[in-house]
């Protein structure tokens, strides 16, 4: 039996459950994290030492970090196979590296003081917003021209970009409007794996 340990209000799970999905794999997802606790228990700690979600439980295979798992999904799942050519290869790879190592980061400050601070500090959401807001802009360019983030159809690149575009897309901030961005990110929130995923409110 497949288990997904994480809730769906993070976005690094959402990320492993919306590749599940599309890959047609059935699985339990089991929540933990946040007010769910488990994380902190011997027993998730033996599987994940991080205390982190999502960790991927099968059959006595276990496996952390969300874009590993997209990775462990592409090789296992014809549906999200990464593409033979090494170039375009590197280039999901590339993107879901990006997302990990600069997209994301860049907005976390402003999320965690918009959702989770009492007393939200201006400053930093600001400063954590301009930040994002380059990196959205390189994103935004990129896909002027393209259905999908790498070649012509849609891979495990989307999953890792459409996750975190849904939390940027959706901060209560002011941000400048990206057309790009935005269309893409519409076109792939409808697939019914991200609608599964992306689908309890941000928090």
């Amino acid at each position: 039996m497949r288990k997904l340990w994480g809730r769906l209000t993070s976005v690094n799970v959402q990320k492993a459950a919306w590749a599940l999905d599309e890959a047609g794999l059935a699985y339990e997802r089991v929540d933990a994290g946040g007010a769910h606790g488990v994380v902190d228990d011997p027993a998730y700690r033996a599987m994940n030492p991080n205390g982190l979600v999502p960790t991927l439980e099968e059959d006595g295979f276990i496996l952390w970090e969300s874009n590993a798992i997209l990775r462990y999904v592409a090789a296992i799942s014809p549906a999200l196979a990464l593409p033979a050519d090494p170039r375009t290869c590197a280039l999901v790879q590339q993107w879901l590296d990006w997302q990990a190592t600069t997209f994301t980061p860049a907005m976390r400050d402003a999320f965690w003081q918009l959702y989770r601070s009492p007393d939200p500090d201006r400053a930093v959401i600001a400063a954590s917003v301009k930040r994002t807001e380059a990196f959205a802009a390189i994103l935004d360019a990129h896909l002027a021209d393209r259905d999908y983030a790498v070649g012509a159809g849609f891979s495990i690149a989307d999953i890792a970009l459409g996750c975190a575009a849904h939390r940027w897309l959706n901060l209560p901030a002011d941000r400048i409007e990206r057309p790009a961005l935005r269309r893409w990110y519409e076109r792939i929130a409808v697939r019914p794996g991200a609608a599964r995923a992306l689908g309890e409110p941000i928090s």
